[in-house]
């Protein structure tokens, strides 16, 4: 299996964790699509929507979008209940992550590391900050009750959700009000097999230092 993916996505991070957890052998292919590799034509045969992650089978079969891809590598495993009800919750906060959490929280984050210091995009800002602390008010209520978003035990509901809530701060969204979260956050990361999400080189980062 062959892995394409942007090593400080969390997005693609999701997959990459979730093969450690699992154990299975892969191949990553570096793809910055922040420097447009994802638009070059023999990425676009492959994946016509241009983004990142992306996996390949040894067969020549592609499947893409981050958590369709969790949930196919997490089937008929512990990291995806079995059971229909508590399968479907799990799923209710993956589309959750994506709709959300991931257009304010990450967004954020990308405006914040890799659009220039002067990039109009920067207005939106305040908007999406606050767009993303309602998605951690909406996580810690659950948290309070809860130990995990994939039903009873650790699994890819959590993966999708640690995947850009660990990097809020970097969008400026800082989790200090979130105790529940913040232990969730400890939890996950205490996994085993977890790998933590690759940090950002110098030049995001000290833009991210700037912006936050």
């Amino acid at each position: 299996m062959t892995v394409y993916g942007f090593s400080p996505s969390g997005n693609c991070h999701k997959v990459r964790l979730l093969l450690e957890q699992l154990g299975h052998a892969y191949r990553w292919v570096e793809t910055d699509s922040s420097r447009g590799a994802t638009r070059a034509p023999a990425y676009l045969a492959k994946n016509p929507n241009g983004k990142v992650p992306m996996i390949e089978l040894d067969d020549g079969r592609v499947l893409v979008e981050s958590n369709a891809i969790l949930c196919w590598l997490a089937d008929g495993t512990s990291f995806l209940p079995s059971d229909p009800w508590a399968q479907a919750q799990a799923l209710s906060w993956m589309f959750f992550e994506q709709y959300s959490h991931e257009p304010y929280i990450a967004v954020a984050r990308f405006i914040c590391g890799w659009t220039p210091a002067d990039s109009p995009r920067r207005a939106g800002l305040p908007v999406l900050r606050q767009c993303g602390h309602a998605a951690l008010r909406v996580m810690e209520r659950h948290l309070a009750s809860q130990s995990w978003f994939t039903g009873s035990e650790y699994g890819i509901a959590d993966i999708a959700l640690h995947a850009y809530t660990c990097v809020a701060p970097h969008g400026g969204i800082v989790l200090d009000a979130y105790p529940a979260l913040r232990d969730w956050l400890a939890r996950v990361e205490a996994t085993p097999g977890f790998v933590p999400l690759p940090a950002p080189d110098a030049a995001a980062q000290a833009l991210i230092d700037q912006s936050t």
